[in-house]
């Protein structure tokens, strides 16, 4: 069953009820072992909680119950999510919350370029959930939050992970007036699977999203990223990563979908390693300049690192 909205006013959006897609009749088969991770129990897991926690943060790493925040916490990575922890819209396969969102914190900015100080992050990634209910969808808390971290924080690198902007005019501007040094928007899906799994997005949106901030500021690395087991077919793709190329994408993530809860959508397949290396090298082929495939890929994992590699490839197309 999917969430219905009742529309109360334009901006403003009241969710009848916020259940994900619940699909008994699909159970998940099991995780293979190339799936499973260990419980995160490191001093440096728990000294990142702590900064998080003492700043009234969010961060996805939790609210989306990532499969690598014991690797990533350890390290001092965590995925701030601004704007609170409701979305207005309840995608199968998301484990945030779907209801009616709290008034933005206008505090919130500041909170976080103080963690990102705290936590000495050189490159930090910043998302969101959907705010429809918001004239702009949240464009202008995503300028501050940049703005808040480039002047506390001058050197550190800043990704952005944003919704879809969706009949929002102007805002994707605001984002990217804002310099960003990469702009990663998931398409999350093959295009066939978008009514079951993202019905609240319009893929072709999304790529134009992402080929619009390449317009604007060629500067700007764009990132998106794809979940495969979810139904899709392999041809199907590979025409995503040429869409993506059509829209001058730099950076493309695929990892393996994983059910959060009974109520949302199962897996249909497990993806193999070997199939993931495959997925690799074909994008490699189709011109992006950085590629991460595998069972436990997910948008933030290592950004540091691979904004740094990033850097290099476009260094070495440019010579």
């Amino acid at each position: 069953m999917v969430t219905l909205i009742d529309t109360v006013s334009p901006n403003q959006v009241r969710p009848r009820h916020p259940e994900k897609v619940n699909r008994p009749d699909a159970k998940s088969p099991a995780k293979p072992d190339w799936i499973r991770v260990r419980a995160p129990t490191s001093r440096g897991y728990a000294n990142t909680r702590n900064i998080v926690k003492e700043n009234g943060l969010v961060t996805v790493c939790e609210e989306a119950g990532c499969p690598n925040i014991g690797e990533c916490w350890d390290k001092k990575h965590a995925t701030f999510m601004i704007m609170g922890d409701t979305c207005t819209r309840a995608c199968a396969f998301c484990n945030v919350k779907t209801g009616l969102p709290n008034a933005l914190d206008a505090s919130e900015p500041e909170h976080v370029a103080l963690a990102v100080q705290k936590l000495g992050l050189h490159h930090v990634v910043i998302t969101s959930v959907d705010r429809d209910d918001l004239a702009d969808g949240g464009a202008d808390h995503f300028a501050k939050t940049i703005r808040a971290i480039r002047a506390s924080c001058p050197t550190t690198t800043i990704e952005i992970l944003t919704p879809d902007f969706l009949r929002k005019d102007g805002a994707l501007e605001q984002v990217v007036a804002a310099k960003p040094d990469v702009f990663n928007h998931n398409l999350e899906t093959v295009p066939s699977r978008y009514l079951t799994v993202r019905p609240g997005a319009r893929y072709f949106h999304s790529i134009r999203l992402l080929q619009r901030v390449k317009e604007m500021d060629p500067t700007i690395f764009t990132k998106s990223g794809i979940m495969v087991g979810l139904g899709e077919e392999r041809h199907e793709v590979l025409q995503v990563m040429d869409d993506l190329r059509s829209a001058d994408v730099d950076f493309l993530t695929i990892g393996q979908y994983l059910q959060p809860s009974l109520k949302h959508h199962a897996v249909m397949r497990y993806v193999t390693p070997d199939e993931f290396g495959g997925y690799e090298k074909v994008a490699y082929t189709k011109g992006f300049l950085m590629v991460s495939a595998s069972p436990l890929t997910r948008s933030s994992h290592h950004a540091g690192e691979d904004f740094a590699k990033l850097q290099a490839a476009r260094a070495a197309a440019n010579r």
